[in-house]
């Protein structure tokens, strides 16, 4: 039954990776997998020799001399754990997507827009490449990259052009996320599982992130596309709304805001965006002076209130589809987690590879091994990746292992277009081709992964 069950997740996996040739969005095989493969753990629950706690990390003692419906209680209790805190992830993220839409509502994104004052490329290069950088880190790199795109395509109307810039905004904001825990998804999971904290991850990851943009677009700037300067003029428009500032500033505040109420409250990250989500939706509703209440209402009335608030406006536009997939994968991993797989996984690594140690690090192999998972999230997604290694893995809050896990698997994406969110979403604006990319974009982020990397091997000493 348990072959049956890698069976089911890997041609799932499969055919997440291969969304786009067989035309089929990552979260249908993705919700399909997870319901299949804890069906099948029910279906056999008798079957099975072990049971992994993730509490405890380890394997339930006497597994196999419990009774059927006590196996049954222990597997309800595992899923309701591994749905509480795949929850966690995907409440903090609704938050999030909302505020950012309520700023996109009044138009906030237009003031970045005012920050580019030349026509000369290179400098565009660099204010677009920082852009991505700051954003991603508070914004997260997808919406950082949708909106920088947005911008991109006001400003250099040349496609040809424009695709280089895309090119180094998505290295950028894949970098960008990587030293944030509100940056990436992935980072976002490491943190709200309690393997990393803001602190030492602004400082393991900072500089190392830092090169892993700086050295692609520096060489970027060499190259003939980026030389000269752009045929269009640089037109200010005025934004839709007088808001949009002030909501641009306090919707990012507000974000930035939930790591200090986790280190104060010790709270979990999603406690402290309701409360910024709570407070940025008030000013929206004062702001866009519509007329708003939970009462019970007639249909045509509450379509009108949807329609004039910000609020209802803003959750009606939020990425359902990718909240979903996250559900899917997570509890699928978490399914091969529950028995155990992943957990022996790890220890057949372990001993093939002597040198990796107990927990994996302080050795070049180990060190080896997160490169490499940096690479395969260029090929697969980095959110099974990164889910799978922390069912694999036990070390310590803030142990060097999940910082490195955290940048390789959140910059590792940016060699293949397919390889990251940002990628992918900028593919589908600009119409990117994947073998272009491969050809013109791939070696640049190459060469900033590996300085980065070497980077982070020497910063990790200094802790």
């Amino acid at each position: 039954m348990e072959a049956a069950i890698i069976l089911v997740f890997v041609i799932g996996y499969l055919a997440i990776t291969l969304e786009h040739s067989i035309k089929i969005d990552k979260l249908i095989p993705a919700l399909v997998m997870m319901a299949i493969c804890w069906a099948l753990i029910a279906l056999g629950i008798d079957a099975f020799p072990n049971w992994f706690d993730s509490g405890e990390h380890a394997l339930v003692d006497g597994f196999g001399l419990l009774g059927h419906d006590d196996k049954m209680h222990l597997m309800e209790e595992t899923l309701l754990h591994h749905l509480g805190k795949t929850s966690e992830i995907l409440v903090f993220l609704l938050g999030a997507m909302t505020i950012v839409e309520i700023i996109d509502y009044f138009d906030g994104f237009s003031t970045i827009k005012g920050f580019i004052k030349t026509k000369k490329k290179s400098k565009i290069l660099w204010i677009f490449a920082i852009l991505a950088f700051i954003l991603s880190a508070i914004i997260d790199n997808l919406t950082a990259t949708i909106v920088l795109i947005s911008i991109l395509q006001k400003i250099v109307k040349d496609r040809n052009i424009r695709i280089w810039y895309a090119g180094l905004i998505i290295i950028a904001a894949n970098a960008g996320g990587a030293w944030s825990p509100i940056g990436d998804v992935t980072t976002t999971m490491l943190w709200i599982g309690n393997k990393v904290s803001t602190g030492h991850l602004f400082g393991y990851l900072f500089l190392p992130s830092l090169i892993c943009m700086v050295v692609p677009t520096l060489i970027a700037t060499f190259l003939p596309v980026f030389k000269g300067e752009l045929d269009v003029e640089v037109v200010e428009e005025k934004p839709k709304s007088k808001f949009s500032a002030t909501m641009l500033y306090l919707g990012l505040g507000a974000i930035v805001f939930v790591p200090i109420f986790k280190v104060v409250t010790h709270l979990p990250p999603y406690v402290g965006m309701m409360l910024s989500l709570g407070v940025v939706a008030t000013f929206a509703e004062i702001y866009s002076s519509s007329k708003f209440s939970m009462t019970e209402h007639g249909a045509e009335e509450s379509d009108a209130h949807a329609l004039h608030s910000p609020v209802h406006y803003s959750l009606s536009k939020i990425e359902l589809p990718s909240i979903l997939f996250f559900l899917g994968i997570l509890m699928a991993v978490a399914a091969l987690e529950s028995l155990g797989t992943l957990y022996g996984f790890a220890l057949t690594l372990k001993e093939g590879v002597p040198m990796i140690g107990t927990e994996m690090v302080g050795t070049k192999v180990s060190d080896l091994v997160v490169l490499l998972l940096g690479v395969g999230s260029a090929v697969i997604d980095n959110v099974p990746l990164v889910a799978a290694s922390l069912g694999m893995f036990s070390a310590a809050l803030d142990d060097q292992l999940w910082h490195f896990i955290a940048y390789s698997a959140g910059t590792g994406g940016s060699m293949l277009i397919i390889g990251s969110a940002a990628g992918v979403v900028a593919m589908g604006m600009e119409k990117i081709d994947f073998f272009w990319y491969l050809k013109k974009i791939s070696i640049l982020a190459l060469s900033g992964f590996i300085a980065g990397a070497l980077v982070f091997l020497f910063t990790r000493t200094l802790f």
